[in-house]
């Protein structure tokens, strides 16, 4: 099954935590931060949205930083997304 966002809606993956720090010393489970960076997955078409012309500036792959609580969560064939509006979608990580 696929997702296929509609109007301005784009669909996210969270980006696994990193498990070592920098300098190489392996974190504990609860020493974890959550991760706030995801990957685009699908783009929806943007358009015409609420009278406001909406051009999609995000593309899939693309990594992303959204606001901490947007978003609608799902899981679909064991593997969880969200769904965010692209104006949730605060930076594009290069």
């Amino acid at each position: 099954m696929t997702l296929k966002p509609l109007a301005d809606r784009v669909v996210i993956k969270m980006v696994e935590a990193e498990e070592t720090t920098k300098s190489g010393i392996i974190l504990a489970g609860s020493a974890k931060e959550k991760p706030s960076v995801a990957e685009v997955v699908e783009v929806g078409p943007g358009g015409n949205v609420d009278g406001k012309e909406i051009v999609m500036t995000v593309k899939k792959g693309d990594k992303v930083i959204t606001s901490k609580y947007s978003g609608t969560e799902i899981k679909l064939d064991g593997v969880e997304y969200i769904i965010v509006k692209q104006s949730d979608i605060l930076a594009i990580v290069e």
